[in-house]
């Protein structure tokens, strides 16, 4: 691991504001026993002067996070479901009057956006490195290739299936440190008239509601409109649209192409010049988001503090990756909340990385329901408060601490 002092982008320095200390790999739940192989690294972050990205300091080696054993599903919400079917209808309509279209989809996961493509009878690749999910994947029909996006796999892919008209990534592009082969393999890649839309947290939906458990170690970038139209210039890319959206705490969904070849849309100046209202691009701004850290930091762990002390029982909801942050930053173990409950079986029976709390079956919830619930799958609250409405019945209370620490009944 090597620290970033000079921006993976650009070159230009890098200046530290926040530094969340040590922390482990946010996916890796770990068995019972085997606490003492785990791996950690120092989570800071901080802002290129010149570019405007901000990035983490230190870069975590990619193969200890995305391998055989990676176990996120994208298909794992509903609403996320119905939100790549969307997303996969839109590439179709858009490629309807084209000749033998291509889609290709960075990071495909389990291909739940691409499995409505292929039903769609519409070429597509999906590029996945981890292993596990891409045989699901090619279990739904998908076409995938096992590897990580780079330059040379880009020129692989135009040789065997020609050009792409519709090259996307969703929550990936930000994990990727060496961008500079992405980006040059995605222009190598498109056709004159393609696409490059991906979509990832927003810096501003971050910053503006101190979603802080969005910085953990698969986020290496943090985007804006600026630090994107920034990277774009560089590799020969143009942002010609932008359009926020409500997933996952706040995302923006960026669209390039290749440098003139698409007028860009009223979006773009719209978009750059709310961040400069918003101080997005200034250090100060950015500095004054630590002090809202250790504050809700500190009001969660008296809380937590104070329900233990009063003999109640709290269980987590949704063994996230960016629990991870908080848990670790916060000093908040099994002492304080005794399970995590979470649908994915591959964490079950796990322990959270680092704090160490039991991972156990959804179904264990209500068995009995705990006295308050500590939502850390804050970004799907609607779908879980509605699936749980005998949590709410029986007395329960749910805890958040996004954008601060709230205690509520619904």
């Amino acid at each position: 691991m090597a620290d970033t002092t000079s921006c993976r982008i650009c070159e230009g320095t890098v200046e530290e504001f926040f530094d969340f200390g040590r922390q482990p790999l946010s996916n890796a739940f770990v068995k019972p026993g085997e606490e003492k192989d785990e791996f950690f690294f120092r989570l800071a972050v901080g802002l290129c002067s010149d570019c405007r990205m901000v990035q983490l300091v230190e870069e975590v080696p990619r193969e200890r996070m995305f391998n055989e054993d990676y176990p996120y599903l994208s298909s794992g919400s509903v609403l996320m479901k119905a939100h790549w079917e969307a997303v996969a209808q839109r590439f179709v309509d858009r490629e309807d009057n084209r000749d033998d279209p291509f889609v290709v989809e960075l990071g495909c996961n389990d291909g739940v956006m691409l499995e409505t493509v292929a039903k769609a009878g519409v070429r597509h690749l999906g590029v996945e490195p981890s292993g596990g999910v891409a045989d699901l994947a090619a279990g739904k029909g998908v076409l995938v290739r096992k590897d990580f996006f780079e330059e040379d796999v880009a020129a692989s892919v135009r040789a065997e299936h020609g050009p792409a008209d519709v090259v996307f990534a969703a929550n990936t592009l930000c994990h990727i440190p060496y961008m500079g082969s992405i980006l040059r393999g995605v222009r190598d890649l498109l056709a004159p008239k393609g696409v490059f839309v991906f979509e990832d947290p927003y810096l501003g939906d971050i910053m503006a509601k101190t979603s802080f458990d969005q910085i953990y170690d698969e986020h290496f970038y943090f985007f804006g409109a600026h630090s994107v139209r920034a990277m774009a210039a560089l590799h020969g890319l143009e942002l010609v649209d932008v359009e926020r959206l409500p997933v996952h705490g706040g995302e923006v969904r960026y669209t390039l192409a290749l440098a003139g070849a698409l007028t860009p849309s009223a979006a773009v100046a719209a978009l750059l010049a709310e961040e400069v209202e918003a101080g997005l691009t200034d250090l100060e701004t950015l500095r004054g988001f630590g002090a809202r850290v250790q504050r809700i930091s500190d009001d969660l762990t008296a809380l937590l503090t104070d329900l233990r002390d009063q003999g109640r029982r709290v269980v987590a909801y949704g063994a996230t990756a960016k629990s991870a942050t908080i848990l670790n930053y916060s000093g908040i173990g099994p002492d304080l909340v005794e399970a995590v409950v979470d649908t994915t079986p591959a964490k079950q029976g796990r322990l959270t990385p680092g704090s160490h709390i039991p991972v156990v079956p959804a179904e264990r919830f209500q068995d009995p329901y705990p006295d308050y619930a500590l939502l850390f799958a804050w970004n799907h609250a609607e779908e879980i408060r509605g699936k749980e409405e005998g949590f709410r019945a029986s007395g329960g209370r749910w805890i958040t601490y996004v954008p601060e620490v709230r205690v509520t009944s619904d």
